[in-house]
């Protein structure tokens, strides 16, 4: 077994591709590291996997295109104990690799490469992908998953076999490097970051790279694995929102500033708390079915809350809900039975119209819900 993979992906690439394996040879000859140069080729037809050949590598073929698929299968083919995955565009500085095999060797789990401290040559990075693209989703990756990152996005990264093994990566796109991070973040792997260079590609054609499509598909990918921010969190304050104006208007009208607030607003203000709901529950069946397949890691806390919520607890909230509807029901209907099931004045009885027919649906979608979950969790 070797002790360093360096792993590219490449579709045509003849262009840089001997470039980038000279300099792995340069940075490492004389060096203790035993190491292989590994290519997943996606389909070239300009002779890429000859060239690769010529200068020492091994070729991968990968039948499945993208680039998260020709990583994967090259990556997946390395045997040896660490590997370091970087473009073959010839933009990563592949002469600076012994800070991340030092890292490696230090028992980090994935030594991120990062760009912007490490320095970013004029023309290297557009300028959305410089000023909004990367600092963006860089922040959105943080804030979701508490990665201490500052480059998502950087390509050049290293990362042990046994690492690899552990994320269980599913992506086959541009996608795979995010994947890549959040997987590690989920599994509490130690990430560190080392500083590395950025230079213009040295390629003649324009890059496989669509700047809106694939950083549509990064932001997607962590919205998709982060059902904590996607539903959670904005169920919850769609539903606090609305909870606490329901219960301020439903004893009577309210004012401020002149404006008076009243049935009308405790209409949409209940509308609120039975969309944040939804919301919420979609969060716990994604969740759920994500944890099932291997998505997502089971989570103590999570796994305290599927223990703790059964099916039984949640046939009885949702039958105690029910029942509050319908006594809610009752009551409206004795009103109105008092006036003779004449017209009556609408800001009396829709006070508590408008909280039965809430907590009649959400009574019976917890009902519904609590099966659906627990269908979910059969192995």
């Amino acid at each position: 077994m070797k002790e360093l993979t360096v792993v590219m992906p490449c579709l045509n690439e003849a262009e840089t591709l001997e470039t980038c394996i000279q300099k792995v040879h340069t940075c490492l000859k004389d060096t203790n590291v035993d190491y292989q140069v590994l290519i997943g080729d996606n389909g070239s037809t300009d002779g890429s996997q000859d060239i690769a050949r010529r200068n020492g590598a091994k070729v991968i073929d990968i039948p499945i295109r993208g680039y998260g698929a020709a990583l994967f299968g090259a990556i997946s083919a390395a045997d040896s104990k660490y590997i370091i995955m970087g473009d073959s565009d010839d933009s990563y500085d592949f002469l600076g690799l012994m800070p991340f095999i030092e890292k490696l060797r230090a028992g980090h789990d994935l030594v991120m490469g990062n760009r912007f401290k490490g320095g970013i040559q004029e023309g290297a990075m557009p300028f959305l992908h410089k000023y909004l693209g990367n600092p963006v989703l860089s922040f959105i990756g943080r804030l979701f998953f508490d990665i201490p990152v500052g480059d998502f996005h950087c390509g050049l990264r290293g990362f042990s076999k046994e690492a690899f093994n552990k994320m269980d990566l599913r992506t086959t796109g541009m996608e795979f490097a995010s994947e890549i991070v959040v997987k590690s973040s989920l599994l509490n792997l130690d990430i560190v970051e080392v500083p590395t260079t950025l230079a213009p590609d040295g390629r003649s054609r324009p890059p496989h790279l669509n700047t809106w499509r694939d950083g549509w598909r990064h932001l997607r990918f962590l919205l998709m694995y982060c059902p904590k921010w996607l539903f959670l969190m904005p169920g919850l304050i769609i539903l606090g929102l609305g909870l606490v104006l329901s219960l301020l208007i439903i004893s009577g009208p309210i004012t401020f500033n002149n404006v008076v607030f009243d049935v009308n607003t405790l209409l949409y203000s209940s509308a609120m708390v039975l969309i944040g709901y939804e919301i919420c529950m979609f969060y716990l069946l994604t969740k759920v079915y994500a944890v099932g397949k291997g998505l997502l890691p089971q989570s103590k806390r999570f796994s305290s809350f599927l223990n703790f919520f059964t099916l039984e607890k949640g046939l009885i909230i949702g039958v105690l809900l029910v029942l509050t509807g319908i006594v809610l029901a009752v009551m409206s209907l004795s009103i109105w039975s008092g006036a003779d099931f004449g017209e009556l004045e609408a800001s009396q009885i829709l006070r508590r119209v408008i909280p039965s027919v809430i907590a009649l649906s959400i009574g019976v979608q917890t009902i519904l819900y609590s099966f659906f979950v627990s269908i979910l969790r059969i192995e």
